[in-house]
């Protein structure tokens, strides 16, 4: 599996994402969106966006592990982020994300909604690319 991740010079530059993933592979792996709940279904950190972020963020490791997939692999996620404005809820998102994907930056796309599941801040699915 490739994936080659292209930031054209002509389009403006980003720090927390790639612009352009080319993904060359046999198998693609669709993860459902991930919610902020521990492994009974409860829902981790009520009102603290911070919180749900790691637990969605590492819920997302555990599903592309059990499809033999690693976080370097994927190719883009959607993240869903209620009430969501930019200064104040980027850098938390992008704190969790890099625990999980380090260095690795898929495309993707962040969307304010007006809700989720009662509680719940944030959402996150992805799309991984394997031989």
């Amino acid at each position: 599996m490739t994936l080659k991740c292209i930031n054209p010079a002509d389009l403006p530059p980003q720090q927390t994402y790639t612009q352009v993933v080319v993904a060359t592979g046999s198998k693609l792996v669709f993860i459902a969106g991930q919610e902020p709940e521990d492994i009974h279904g409860k829902l981790v950190g009520e009102g603290d966006l911070a919180a749900q972020a790691r637990q969605v963020y590492a819920n997302l490791g555990r599903a592309l592990a059990a499809a033999g997939a690693r976080p370097d692999q994927v190719a883009r996620i959607t993240i869903y982020v209620v009430n969501y404005d930019r200064d104040t809820c980027l850098p938390i998102i992008e704190a969790a994300r890099i625990a999980l994907f380090g260095t690795h930056k898929p495309a993707d796309v962040v969307l304010g909604v007006a809700s989720l599941s009662p509680g719940y801040l944030i959402e996150v699915d992805a799309i991984a690319v394997m031989d």
